[in-house]
């Protein structure tokens, strides 16, 4: 059985009227399926912990990457339920770096009549405070602070993604943000190799997935399937070196120039000067001095669409 989780406010309140053209479908083909709306913040997650207790096999997410984020925090065994993913957001991060298509009806039809899947890692974000899955990208610092403000400017994203530039959104808060910013000495530790002192870092990203920010092509090489978190560590930089650099991360041509540090590892521990925010997923809830980025042991089978 099919378990639906949608969130009717994704695209500015369009998740709602593309989940009743998909019902349609569903309703044709006699297919048997069951229905949760997030109705908050979080509220994802205590849906697939739900839905876990059912005899749902596949769960299918209707949403952003904020979405998708929530419901594999609800997974409890990650090799137990095949999930599958209709992105609706405005970043859609997930699923450019998965290379899903963008029209609702086709990934549906793909869902139904599966006949590709890929077995991917979930993110895992530890600080003193909780721990979090992720499914796209987590980080600490300037990056972070961007995906805080983005959420709160409900009005900007409203309005871009009506005219269906919802990406552009994160890219105008960075380009604000970044003339009051100030970078912070971080420590990082990869695996079990000597400790790296970075004395001005702007942010630092744990990528699962290629793509962060709407777009943004932070680490290239990032592969779900690889066992592998790759990371990005922006250091050094002036301003204005950022601002003619930021263009080029659309097409990943940013990580050739000096201030630019990746990295690939297990997993990697942050620790910073100061608090500074956390995200999972594009949503900042938490402020943190140290971070540690890691992978769930168990992958989960995922439907190619």
């Amino acid at each position: 059985m099919y378990a639906f989780i949608v969130n009717p406010n994704s695209r500015s309140g369009l998740g709602f009227k593309i989940w009743e053209q998909l019902e349609l479908i569903l309703k044709e083909r006699h297919i048997d399926y069951q229905i949760y709306f997030t109705r908050r913040p979080g509220h994802g997650t205590k849906l697939a912990a739900q839905i876990c207790d059912t005899d749902a096999d596949t769960l299918v997410v209707l949403g952003g990457d904020g979405t998708i984020g929530e419901v594999v925090n609800g997974i409890r065994d990650l090799a137990k339920l095949t999930l599958a993913y209709i992105p609706i957001g405005s970043g859609n991060d997930f699923a450019r770096s998965m290379k899903l298509t963008k029209d609702p009806t086709k990934a549906l039809l793909h869902i139904l009549n599966p006949t590709d899947y890929a077995y991917i890692n979930v993110g895992l974000l530890k600080t003193p405070q909780l721990e979090k899955r992720y499914a796209v990208s987590s980080g600490i610092g300037f990056d972070a602070d961007v995906c805080y403000h983005n959420n709160l400017s409900s009005k900007l994203k409203h309005f871009l993604n009506k005219c269906k530039l919802g990406k552009l959104s994160y890219t105008a808060i960075a380009l604000h943000l970044l003339l009051t910013s100030n970078p912070k000495s971080m420590r990082i530790t990869l695996d079990d190799q000597k400790p790296i002192t970075f004395p001005k870092v702007y942010f630092i990203a744990a990528m699962n997935q290629r793509y962060e920010g709407g777009g943004f092509e932070f680490c290239p090489k990032a592969d779900p399937k690889d066992d592998l978190l790759d990371i990005i560590v922006v250091s050094g930089l002036s301003k204005f070196k950022i601002l003619c650099l930021l263009p080029t991360a659309y097409k990943g041509k940013h990580t050739k120039f000096k201030g630019i540090y990746t990295y690939q590892c297990k997993s990697a521990k942050i620790e910073s000067v100061q608090v500074l925010p956390v995200h999972t997923d594009g949503e900042a809830n938490l402020r943190s001095d140290t971070a540690t980025f890691a992978l769930e042991p168990d992958r989960i089978r995922f439907i190619l669409s």
